[in-house]
């Protein structure tokens, strides 16, 4: 082996791991991955880089035998499992050879694996390399000490920038306009994160046969594809929301922490892990505005969101719970960067269940706290509890969420803007009603009853075919009965329990 060549380049994660093995000299590496294009680009890129002088990849498979880097036949016939491992032996030089699906003759056959290790022992310091490339992961007992094992997950943001520049390249031959800035580049990149490289290409595919054109208005396209490899599972929802973080009324303090948090999200792969957010448990009143908290979450990080579904995880159709709850959290893992919803997380922790039930729960908190501590930086977790006094405290301690919030009933300046906020949405302007004299009427509402406020008084001005007026609004808020008068002593209780337990996500309500 020779030194490796000066570059300028910065290697990818799977780039980096490939290269670590191939200058220490393993002779055999099993790459687990379903991604063979993508492999064999790798080992292309590691035989022009780290070795002095030029090495071939040759490639081979049950049903096309051996191949030459120019993808044609080797020999007449095509070589079989065995006979494949004699040619490598034989062959003189520096070479990197890739076998295809070579896991299903592991499994039964002893003269395959005896040849191996004999193949192990004759190709050290010979500068061939033997790269077995499956989906699984088989690797039996007797070479297991001898063949280097890489699980190839989804690629890094600087092996998806190279490939956006290879394929930007295509897609301008073809006609097709591509913006090339660097930053239009990194956002597509972010973008696709998460998928491998085939989805990406069918995602860039995608982007093109609807607009014509790569560009920033691609990047919703993009996540679309992410959208198909979640929505498979079907524990997972896509979110497709996009409520912005001024579509929230009030909660000042929440607002201020996001955006603060935004930053350093962004900046999360140049700084240490254990400054880079984690998540957050938002918890309150139903109605409040916890889940709009969430969806704007998303929007402000400019990442996709995903909400794990905690009734299908139970629902027995994708086998035992704790089984399907690892699923669906490797499957948005998968998908990094992104927002992850635990909505209404302590019916799924801590339900009252027995029996089998109760040992899947168990073991569905064990995973959840060890995930918290050891998943992708890239994801942000946002899980919101109504009754968050229910949770135990190893879910609530500092270290699993960065903050805990408390959302409460909204202040008589909250409930005005949320006023707003909704018939600004439905386009009726605000400043020609009398919404200050409605604080007096709306004491105790949360943002759900303001809204549904507005709804039912222009649906009942729509009913007589006129605009909407203040006695519209004034009437149905005095008919309305607010929650927390309906539960009164379970709000209160939450009230209670959250008053010096957690942050709140607004400012007091002044007593004057």
């Amino acid at each position: 082996m020779s030194e490796p060549k000066s570059t300028e380049q910065q290697d990818s994660r799977a780039f980096a791991a490939l290269k670590e093995l191939i200058q220490g000299g393993r002779p055999l590496i099993y790459v687990r991955s379903p991604e063979e294009a993508r492999v064999r680009q790798l080992l292309e890129s590691a035989a022009q880089r780290l070795f002095r002088t030029e090495v071939t990849v040759w490639s081979w498979s049950l049903t096309e035998g051996l191949r030459r880097p120019d993808d044609s036949p080797a020999t007449e016939t095509p070589l079989g499992p065995r006979e494949v491992l004699d040619f490598i032996i034989a062959h003189q030089g520096p070479a990197i050879f890739q076998l295809k699906d070579y896991h299903e003759f592991l499994r039964d056959a002893a003269d395959i694996r005896r040849r191996l290790r004999d193949l192990y022992e004759r190709c050290i310091d010979t500068g061939k390399f033997v790269v077995i490339t499956s989906p699984l992961r088989v690797i039996p007992n007797e070479i297991d000490r001898q063949i280097a094992f890489v699980d190839l997950s989804s690629p890094d943001l600087p092996e998806i920038l190279d490939f956006l520049h290879r394929e930007a390249a295509i897609l301008s031959q073809q006609g097709i306009s591509v913006d090339t800035a660097e930053g239009s580049i990194y956002q597509m990149g972010r973008a696709l994160q998460g998928l491998t490289l085939a989805e990406s290409r069918h995602a860039l595919r995608r982007a093109v046969s609807v607009l014509g054109k790569l560009d920033h208005d691609s990047l919703p396209h993009l996540l679309e594809e992410k959208k198909l490899l979640v929505n498979k599972s079907g524990l997972i929802e896509y979110v497709a929301d996009g409520t912005q973080i001024g579509h929230v009324g009030g909660l000042q303090y929440l607002k201020e922490w996001l955006l603060e948090r935004r930053r350093l999200f962004l900046e999360r792969d140049s700084l240490a892990a254990e400054i880079v957010p984690k998540g957050l448990l938002v918890m309150g009143v139903s109605g409040c505005g916890k889940s709009l908290c969430v969806k704007s979450i998303a929007s402000s990080f400019e990442l996709p969101l995903y909400r794990i579904d905690m009734i299908e995880v139970f629902s027995g159709r994708h086998g035992t719970p704790d089984g399907a709850f690892v699923e669906a959290c490797r499957s948005v893992e998968a998908v990094t960067p992104a927002v992850v919803w635990f909505d209404e997380i302590e019916m799924g922790i801590t339900a009252q269940m027995t029996g089998d039930a109760a040992a899947d729960l168990g073991r569905i908190f064990a995973f959840f706290l060890t995930w918290m501590q050891e998943k992708a930086r890239g994801l942000f977790v946002a899980a919101t509890a109504n009754r968050i006094d229910l949770l135990p405290a190893e879910m609530i301690r500092k270290g699993r969420f960065d903050e805990v919030f408390f959302v409460d009933l909204p202040t008589d300046t909250e409930r005005v803007e949320i006023f707003r906020i909704h018939l600004q949405k439905r386009r009726i302007d605000p400043d020609q009603f009398q919404l200050e004299r409605l604080k007096k009427f709306t004491k105790g509402w949360t943002g759900a009853e303001v809204e549904q406020c507005v709804v039912s008084a222009l649906t009942h001005a729509r009913l007589q075919d006129r605009p909407l007026q203040d006695d519209d609004l004034f009437h149905i808020a005095s008919t309305l009965v607010p929650l927390s008068k309906t539960m009164r002593e379970q709000v209160d209780h939450i009230r209670s329990w959250a008053y010096d337990r957690a942050i709140r996500a607004s400012p007091r309500e002044s007593s004057s």
